[in-house]
């Protein structure tokens, strides 16, 4: 039997296999989100706001924010 592990996303609870890493949590609550991780226009960060890497492993316990940039248009500034 696989030990499980209960981790924090945007405040739900998981619980997940243990070894499980930040993308599979992710994943697991939002497929969507996982994708917006892989272009690069979200990213996660820990209980202390700061950015952890999406292949990094999870302990029990673990708090997580999926955090979605802001896009700007590449032409914002162009008549500036």
């Amino acid at each position: 039997m696989t030990e499980s592990i209960s981790v924090f996303v945007n405040g739900t609870v998981l619980n997940l296999p243990q070894g499980t890493d930040v993308v599979g949590a992710v994943r697991t609550l939002d497929p969507a989100l996982e994708r917006q991780i892989a272009e690069g226009s979200a990213y996660v960060t820990d209980g202390r706001g700061i950015e952890i890497s999406s292949d990094a492993r999870l302990a029990g316990g673990a708090i997580l924010r999926v955090v979605v940039r802001s896009r700007r248009d590449a032409n914002v500034d162009a008549d500036a």
